[in-house]
């Protein structure tokens, strides 16, 4: 395809990417995106939806992932995200394994791949792991035929656009590279719609007259359908650190109202009228004060780990042990509703059956990454109990990978077909994830199956405890008094 630059008048060969400064829009552009993830896949699905001017192709070294994406049932389960997939797939938005065409083609290239906090080496258990990304610069500056901006689109680092930018220049006679950080702001389980209506679109670029081209070559694809006014754009490091900044304050809020649970169950407060109370002040606003068994995702733990660890690496030790106290705080919180499960349990659960409800980390996803559920299930299945799972979209293969666990039934774990099933013979249901079909589960049903005295312990306090426990149930939430 012939891609072109309009400024006016006037038409440039795309491929001329030096000049820039020449033309204020990109029409008709080949955009691929390296990494077929929780994100890179909606947002790529997005952008073709919206632009269907734009030729979007996903590429991954996954076979498997990119052929669930071409025939499904697709590896992301989001509200929303099959319809767009299904409109726009094989016209102008393709999944691919062939990165190296997709890359010689594109004028536009984003890195949307895992960056896991590392395990290894220097920085172990809070640096991120910037193998993929390392790796995707290296193969675009040996791929790349002409010039080409390149999104980060990972969350990085402040300054890996930086590392990046020296891989990509590193053919001194090759092609030119404009490097922009758009870190994405996603919530999972409601990113069709926060894609669709964002509250922000962040672009950061150089302050070079390519730089500033650049970013409005990507702001023109957003305004397609996103307000200008909620297009920030910055300098990259600005907006590197705009995303593990956000992060780190939304887990902030979690962790604290979480801190205070554990008070009101001491106190006999109950923390949602306390969360009530306090978000009606217009100076904390309601948002994320809902206290739960612990926040999880690939998001939250991580930025805060990294935002650890750039503190440390530019020697503010103050600082980072503030932001490493919302981790423990969430750690805290995980184990400590299992030690009210155990306790309950008259101080053991060997051999009990536990009926755990959901296992992805929050409802409307079948993502699973550092969700509580694990940590629950773990500590559980350490104290001997055996633990009955149904998540309604996290399949058996899953959880064994994340218990870590190869033989289920050998390991005392048992993934049901539905959460009747995973009660029957229970003990206790105990509620990790708040999907909405365990508001209105049959309650009445669920108790004469289970054995007496059976009990409830809501992790994430979406059941109205006054009315299991008139049913005969014995039942606890977070940060409430529990009738005692």
């Amino acid at each position: 395809m012939n891609c072109l630059v309009r400024k006016g008048a006037n038409d440039f060969p795309l491929s001329r990417l030096r000049n820039l400064s020449r033309f204020s829009y990109l029409l008709n552009m080949n955009i691929c995106c390296i990494g077929a993830g929780y994100v890179g896949g909606p947002t790529m699905a997005m952008i073709a939806h919206k632009c269907p001017k734009h030729k979007v192709t996903v590429v991954d070294i996954d076979a498997k992932r990119i052929g669930a994406w071409n025939t499904g049932p697709l590896p992301v389960f989001e509200p929303g995200l099959d319809e767009i997939v299904h409109k726009a797939r094989g016209k102008n938005l393709f999944f691919s394994t062939d990165i190296d065409t997709a890359i010689r083609e594109a004028q536009m290239i984003f890195i949307s791949v895992n960056t896991p906090t590392k395990m290894y080496g220097v920085g172990a258990g809070k640096a991120s792991d910037l193998q993929y990304v390392e790796a995707c610069a290296r193969r675009i500056a040996d791929v790349a035929r002409d010039d080409k901006i390149v999104v980060e689109k990972s969350t990085l680092p402040v300054r890996t656009a930086e590392s990046v930018r020296a891989i990509l220049s590193s053919h001194k006679e090759g092609p030119r590279f404009q490097v922009l950080s758009n870190p994405e702001f996603l919530a999972e389980g409601t990113a069709v719609r926060d894609l669709e209506n964002p509250d922000r679109v962040l672009i950061g670029g150089d302050p070079t007259v390519a730089g500033q081209a650049a970013v409005n070559a990507l702001v023109e694809v957003y305004a397609t359908w996103v307000k200008r006014e909620k297009i920030l754009t910055t300098n990259l490091w600005s907006s590197e650190l705009s995303k593990l900044t956000a992060n780190a304050f939304l887990a902030q809020r979690i962790s604290s109202i979480n801190a205070i649970s554990a008070l009101c169950e001491a106190t006999g407060a109950d923390v949602d009228e306390v969360a009530h109370a306090i978000g009606t002040d217009s100076r904390i606003g309601p948002k994320f004060l809902k206290s739960s068994v612990g926040f999880g995702g690939s998001c939250f733990q991580k930025d805060i780990l990294n935002l650890v660890y750039l503190c440390e690496h530019f020697g503010l030790p103050e600082v980072a042990r503030y932001w490493e106290q919302v981790v423990t705080m969430n750690n805290h919180q995980k184990h400590r509703f299992t030690q009210r499960i155990v306790r309950s349990l008259y101080n053991t659960v060997a051999n009990k059956r536990l009926a755990v409800l959901g296992f992805a980390f929050k409802k409307d996803t079948n993502d699973t990454r550092e969700s509580p559920a694990i940590y629950v299930c773990k500590d559980l299945l350490a104290e001997r109990a055996k633990v009955a799972i149904y998540d309604p979209q996290v399949t058996a293969e899953r959880v064994s990978i994340d218990l870590g666990i190869k033989d289920l039934a050998a390991g005392g774990v048992d993934v049901c077909a539905d959460p009747y099933e995973a009660a029957k013979g229970a003990h206790a249901l105990v509620i990790c994830t708040e999907w909405d079909e365990f508001k209105s589960l049959d309650f009445g049903r669920i108790y004469d199956n289970m054995l007496q005295p059976a009990f409830v312990f809501d992790g994430r306090n979406i059941l109205d405890l006054a009315k299991l426990r008139e049913l005969g149930f014995t039942a606890f939430g977070v940060g409430k008094s529990n009738g005692e």
